[in-house]
């Protein structure tokens, strides 16, 4: 056996072959995940941006989609829809119609929640009102849209109970307030069934040092309900404010952005400048205007549960 046999590794091989070894093995994990998103990620890429991508593109032609070459006219398209009156009449109706919708899912979920989680109520009853309470969440915009349709005709049911004939959806001082109030009872749910699992989730010996303390009911629910809840709270408002400035459906299949336009909000104003006035470049900027507001909220939402987590 020669001197040579007994030689020490080479210590190059080592330092460096683990380290490649591993960093093959990262590379191939990296790989195998990619893999499995690949094909959720080309549908995303195909169906949202790729769209907006080129309604961005539309926005600064004219004459886009309907025939003839386009013409890129820079900005103007953003001018004319700013300065359109019909385009503020339909912000300042998502505005209240948002606002309100919002602030009242709040607090009706949060009433719904507290009594559901209230030890008052005995276990058939809690599960009854339940099933009540979370039942227009089932319903879909279309099967909302038609059943108060039939109730707030002149001749429905409301009417009926009040001993009125009020034209609810067709009066331009009510229509905004009535279709809020259909908005209002459909949303409330998703906030009832969220808060009411949070309440749950809150340890009862917060409550119990509360009441030692001297708490009252009140004084428990604002300095150990609210603090606990406050995290989901802030997350379901931005979800709502995103979900309820985009509603269409509901609106459309109700008053159409009638009557005289005091239901216009800016998803049917879009809508109608693409396919009532077959302006698509206009259609295109309004929409783009209306993603730039959406995307504020969303990222309010990403920073609120990257803080959160």
């Amino acid at each position: 056996m020669t001197l040579r046999s007994f030689a020490a590794p080479d210590t190059e091989t080592l330092v460096t072959g683990a380290p490649l070894s591993r960093k093959r093995r990262q590379l191939r994990r990296a790989a195998e995940s990619y893999a499995y998103l690949a094909p959720t990620l080309v549908l995303l890429f195909v169906l949202m941006v790729i769209p907006i991508v080129m309604v961005i593109g539309y926005s600064f032609q004219d004459r886009a989609i309907m025939g003839g070459e386009p013409e890129i006219v820079g900005f103007d398209n953003y001018l004319t829809v700013l300065t359109d009156s019909g385009f503020w009449r339909a912000t300042s109706n998502t505005l209240f119609f948002t606002i309100v919708s919002v602030a009242v899912h709040l607090v009706l979920g949060m009433t719904f929640a507290l009594l559901l989680n209230s030890k008052l109520i005995g276990v058939v009853p809690r599960a009854i009102f339940r099933a009540l309470y979370v039942l227009p969440w089932l319903f879909t915009a279309a099967v909302i849209a038609v059943l108060w349709r039939m109730l707030l005709a002149p001749n429905g049911v409301i009417n009926f109970l009040l001993n009125t004939d009020v034209e609810w959806l067709a009066n331009p001082q009510l229509a905004l307030g009535t279709v809020t109030f259909i908005n209002i009872w459909a949303g409330y749910p998703f906030f009832m069934v969220s808060l009411l699992a949070g309440l749950q989730g809150i340890p009862g010996d917060l409550y119990e040092a509360a009441t030692v303390d001297g708490a009252g009911p009140v004084q428990r629910f604002w300095n150990v309900t609210v603090p606990q809840l406050r995290p989901i709270i802030i997350s379901l408002i931005l979800l709502d404010l995103i979900w309820t400035s985009q509603q269409f459906a509901l609106i459309w299949m109700t008053t159409g952005g009638g009557p005289i336009d005091v239901t216009e909000v800016l998803s049917t104003f879009t809508y109608k400048l693409a396919f009532a006035r077959y302006d698509f470049s206009l259609a295109a900027t309004s929409a783009v205007l209306v993603l730039l507001m959406s995307m504020v909220l969303a990222i309010l939402y990403v920073r609120h549960q990257k803080a959160r987590d």
